[in-house]
């Protein structure tokens, strides 16, 4: 008999075909809750990505689910404890998007330090000499500080291309992290690391102490023309409060590429504000890191099939 998984957001169509090759895929979106509970009554397996939800009411609709597979890196979407309380395996991509990751990190931080404005036209030798010498940006990475709020595996990526290019690079974690593991980058209080960073940029992960971590108090550390760049959880931001201390501040600026909720309504705290610069989740857009996320079927199958994914 043939596994019957429920995919209920889409997948790279190479996984999907290699998939259907071996199991029966039902597709259901995830926003149709009727056809969803249905599709689950028979699931062996389900695969999702961002925002179907998890949930313990979702694991009860399917009796005969083993495995859930999540495209993607962190759980944030799927209750673990409620999945393992019914004996359903949970898989994930967790090396899937870093390389994007980081480079979507070093172009938010190339586009505030080193803005370029290309030509359109033919222009007067004056007005050729005045749009160079307004290009002439105040500092080169090499004197600024790259400051890094979780040293994981993103965070460690972030480190490696940041010893590269910037003066200093300095983190924090709550976890000791071994020399050989820090690729560069000095451990810090989270008090330094706030007040000397140049460029933040945070790496944590979903755990739920992490919410609102970057608070008031933080806030009122931070260098007043920071860059602060968010691409780990949205609800790691109070964005009220990252919106007083823009307003307060407009030297620094929030490059944020995740939010608390998604979509972002009309009452978003940051909308609107000039020096915030806030972008759908697209951290991990890139071809190549799709790819990788949609081929955590693989370990769905295999868990189906009884083997180690």
């Amino acid at each position: 008999m043939r596994h019957r998984i429920v995919i209920t957001e889409p997948l790279h169509p190479d996984a999907l075909a290699w998939l259907r090759e071996r199991c029966e895929v039902v597709e259901v979106k995830f926003e149709d809750a009727a056809a969803l509970a249905e599709a689950l009554q028979t699931a062996d397996g389900l695969v999702v990505r961002t925002y179907t939800q998890v949930n313990e009411e979702l694991v009860t609709q399917a009796p005969r689910l083993k495995v859930v597979g999540r495209a993607g890196v962190g759980l944030d979407n799927v209750d673990v404890e409620a999945c393992r309380g019914r004996g359903v395996q949970v898989v994930s991509t967790p090396e899937a998007n870093t390389t994007a990751v980081v480079e979507y990190v070093f172009a938010q931080v190339f586009a505030v330090v080193r803005p370029l404005t290309p030509l359109t036209g033919a222009l007067p030798a004056s007005q050729w000499r005045a749009l160079r010498d307004s290009s002439i940006t105040p500092r080169e990475l090499s004197e600024m500080t790259l400051g890094i709020l979780g040293l994981g595996r993103i965070g460690k990526a972030v480190a490696r291309v940041g010893e590269t290019l910037f003066g200093r690079v300095i983190y924090h974690d709550l976890v000791e992290i071994p020399e050989r593991e820090r690729l560069g980058a000095a451990p810090v209080s989270r008090e330094e690391l706030l007040r000397e960073s140049d460029v933040l940029t945070i790496h944590v992960d979903g755990r739920a102490s992490n919410r609102n971590l970057i608070d008031s108090t933080v806030c009122a550390l931070l260098r007043p023309d920071v860059i602060f760049i968010n691409a780990s959880r949205g609800f790691v931001v109070d964005a009220a409060t990252l919106a007083l201390f823009l307003k307060a501040n407009p030297k620094a600026t929030a490059m944020l590429d995740v939010h608390e909720p998604e979509p972002i309504r009309a009452d978003y705290p940051l909308l609107g504000l000039p020096n915030a610069k806030l972008f759908p989740h697209i951290g991990a857009a890139t071809a190549r890191a799709k790819a990788n996320m949609s081929w955590v079927v693989k370990d769905v199958w295999a868990a189906l099939e009884g083997s180690e994914p």
